[in-house]
């Protein structure tokens, strides 16, 4: 198991460092953050609270940080998230205003839910990748984007993979790549995908998070090319995926050849997609 832990701690206020340091090292999943509470810590088994609450300063710092202070790297605050450093993902919450032109932006962030970004190696393993396209399903911190990452990194192992890595989490720096990999970062999944079919010569694409009807034009386009795909999408099951409007077109034209089901302890398995 790799995770970039410095990159996590970095984002953090001082006294916040050790005791998550010590208790969340090996297996914390999140910490919330929310103004006047304390620091909920989510590890695998159980959550833990801290004694102290947390501050509008520490909120400020955590987003400063994670953003390094840059304008350009916090322009994901209008859909709800920072990508620190590491991959690490962070939610926002709190009182919103509209732009002009409809763009949200916060007023004031209140809350932060980090998800820390660890990389299993190996975990794919044994997963059938024999010219085939793979959707993987499941609830919100169960594993997806982990196993996405693994997936695609082995395949680029033996073929050209290009990896459309929109919110900068699938293969930050530190996290190791396929030695046929090639990835596309801060781009929105349907101009990655057009841009990596110009200009790379993709066998394979990957892709996390598929939650709209461009992101399913897109992928409709680049099978039309004769391109496998890997990708994510939330959803507990099979039939919970096939109920849902959105996703209907994809799976009537069999884009997918298989699909892997997360399981809450971040195992999954493996099932075939039947209308």
């Amino acid at each position: 198991m790799e995770c970039c832990w410095q990159e996590c701690l970095s984002v953090l206020p001082m006294w916040l460092r050790e005791p998550v340091d010590r208790i969340g090292k090996e297996t914390l999943r999140e910490l919330r953050l929310r103004v006047g509470a304390p620091p909920e810590l989510v590890l695998h088994q159980c959550s833990r609270q801290l004694e102290r609450v947390i501050t509008q300063s520490d909120i400020s710092f955590c987003i400063n940080a994670a953003s390094k202070y840059s304008p350009w790297n916090a322009g994901t605050q209008s859909f709800g998230f920072l990508t620190a450093p590491g991959g690490h993902r962070i939610g926002l919450c709190g009182k919103t205003g509209k732009q002009p032109d409809g763009t949200l932006f916060f007023k004031s962030i209140q809350s932060l839910c980090i998800r820390v970004s660890r990389d299993f190696s190996g975990i794919s393993r044994g997963v059938r990748t024999d010219n085939r396209s793979i959707l993987i399903i499941g609830p919100p911190g169960w594993g997806k984007t982990t196993l996405l990452r693994d997936l695609s990194r082995n395949i680029a192992e033996t073929r050209t993979v290009a990896v459309i890595d929109s919110r900068e989490e699938l293969f930050p720096e530190g996290i190791h790549r396929g030695k046929r990999m090639d990835v596309l970062a801060g781009c929105n999944k349907i101009q990655g995908m057009e841009m990596v079919l110009r200009t790379m010569g993709p066998e394979v694409i990957a892709v996390d998070e598929i939650t709209a009807g461009e992101d399913c034009l897109a992928l409709r386009q680049a099978v039309g090319c004769g391109v496998r795909l890997l990708a994510t999408a939330h959803a507990e099951s099979v039939w919970d995926i096939k109920r849902r409007p959105l996703y209907r077109p994809i799976l009537e034209e069999n884009i997918f050849d298989s699909v892997l089901v997360m399981n809450r302890d971040q195992t999954f398995r493996e099932e075939r997609i039947s209308l």
